[in-house]
């Protein structure tokens, strides 16, 4: 059984990343996939990272011992930043070793990885370094996540050109349709990302997530992603 690790990383803050990841888990978890999911850096926070307790809850299941331990996010910042600030304010000298283990680990473990970024591809990790960086050199397909709100089509299409002048594979764009204002906007939007995807990452899917209410947790189609196990 093939393996793999997704990043998974988002237009923005506030695109969802967290409820998206816990989603995607939780579906492929139903399909009978050993899933995981992995914080990249936590702040804001202290314990066990605030985004794996939610990816677990959503998920339906209690925290596992490598949450425990702190493999699934090795790193976790009391600071509401991003890392590099947090990690200055903490005294923390952010390894970026320590995290590729702490992925390795869970590579052995289970047969997919969701590792979930913090804020959108260029939030800087350290003054010199972007989360971007690590994603390149890392070589992991990406999980984009875009939401429904006003000004989105820019943040979505700026972050594809990013990953096409990186050479960054798409596996997948995941529109989050929170907050779901408008049915003209999300229409519109959707179609210009199919667009999109058709003409510069013809492998991408697609993927849409309708608002969640409460915990009324929906299941998510997730056969683009066990097609490229």
């Amino acid at each position: 059984m093939n393996k793999v690790v997704y990043f998974v990383s988002g237009i923005d803050t506030d695109a969802g990343k967290s409820v998206v990841t816990g989603l995607l888990a939780r579906s492929l978890r139903k399909r009978g996939v050993n899933v995981i999911t992995q914080k990249f850096i936590q702040t804001g926070w202290v314990g066990i990272s605030e985004d794996i307790l939610k990816h677990r809850e959503i998920m339906g299941i209690e925290p596992q011992p490598v949450d425990k331990d702190g493999t699934t996010c090795p790193y976790v910042m009391t600071y509401p930043a991003s890392p590099h600030l947090a990690a200055e304010i903490d005294k923390v000298t952010l390894d970026m070793e320590r995290i590729t283990v702490s992925t390795r680990k869970l590579d052995a473990l289970y047969d997919v990885v969701l590792l979930e970024g913090a804020g959108g591809l260029y939030v800087p990790v350290t003054r010199d370094y972007f989360t971007i960086d690590y994603i390149q050199e890392h070589d992991y397909p990406l999980i984009l996540v875009a939401s429904s709100k006003l000004g989105s089509i820019n943040h979505t299409l700026m972050s594809l050109e990013l990953c096409r002048m990186r050479g960054i594979k798409v596996a997948c764009l995941v529109y989050n349709r929170f907050p779901n204002d408008s049915e003209w906007i999300t229409n519109d939007s959707i179609t210009i990302f199919k667009h999109y995807l058709e003409q510069y990452f013809p492998s991408a899917a697609l993927i849409e997530i309708p608002v969640v209410h409460g915990t009324d947790y929906p299941d998510v189609d997730v056969n683009a992603l066990e097609d490229r196990r």
